[in-house]
C-alpha cells in the first residue's frame, strides 16, 4: 500500500511558508556574512550561494526520499511517490534563496553597487523572514498581535545575521 501523494498545490505555494524557505534565507544570510568578511564580491558570493543551495537542495531531496520510502508501520511507499513528495517539500530551499541570489546578481552585474548589494540582500532577507513568520500565523487564523509577534520572531534570525556582519566587520 502506498501513501497518498501530497495535494496538488503549486510548488511555489507548497514551499513559500516552510521551514525550508526560512532555513534557506538564514543559510544565504550566513554565506553573505561569511563571504563579506573575506571581502568577496557580489559575483563570488552569488556563485557561493548558488552552489551551496544547490548541494543542500539535492541533499534534502535525497534525504527526504529515503525518509519517505518506509513511512508508516508496514507500508512501503513507491520511490517515485517519495521522490515527488521530497521535491515538493524541498522547493522552499530554492524559493527562499532566489530573491537574495537575484539581488547579489544585480550587484555582480553592477546594476546596484557591489557592497550595497550584500547589505540590501540581508535586509530583504529580514523582510522576507518577517513575511514568512506573519503568514505562518495568518494561515493558522491567529490574531493580529500573534501574527506580528510571529513576524518579529522570525525576522530576528535575519537581524542576528546582520548583527554578526556588523561585529565581523
Amino acid at each position: 500500500m502506498t501513501e497518498p501523494e501530497a495535494p496538488d498545490r503549486p510548488i511555489v505555494e507548497a514551499g513559500f511558508v516552510s521551514e525550508e524557505a526560512i532555513y534557506a534565507l538564514i543559510l544565504v544570510a550566513g554565506i553573505i556574512v561569511t563571504a563579506g568578511r573575506h571581502g568577496d564580491s557580489s559575483w563570488a558570493v552569488f556563485w557561493t550561494v548558488v552552489g551551496t543551495v544547490l548541494v543542500f537542495w539535492l541533499a534534502h531531496i535525497y534525504a527526504g526520499t529515503l525518509a519517505h520510502l518506509n513511512v508508516g508501520r508496514h507500508d512501503r511507499v513507491e520511490l517515485r511517490t517519495a521522490f515527488r513528495a521530497s521535491v515538493r517539500r524541498s522547493s522552499g530551499l530554492v524559493i527562499g534563496a532566489a530573491v537574495p541570489a537575484v539581488i547579489l546578481l544585480l550587484g555582480a552585474t553592477r546594476v546596484i553597487d557591489d557592497e550595497n548589494a550584500m547589505w540590501f540582500a540581508l535586509w530583504v532577507e529580514v523582510a522576507a523572514l518577517a513575511v514568512l513568520g506573519y503568514f505562518a500565523f495568518f494561515k493558522r487564523g491567529a490574531t493580529m498581535p500573534i501574527r506580528l509577534l510571529g513576524a518579529l520572531t522570525t525576522a530576528l534570525f535575519g537581524l542576528a545575521m546582520i548583527g554578526l556582519k556588523v561585529i565581523i566587520h
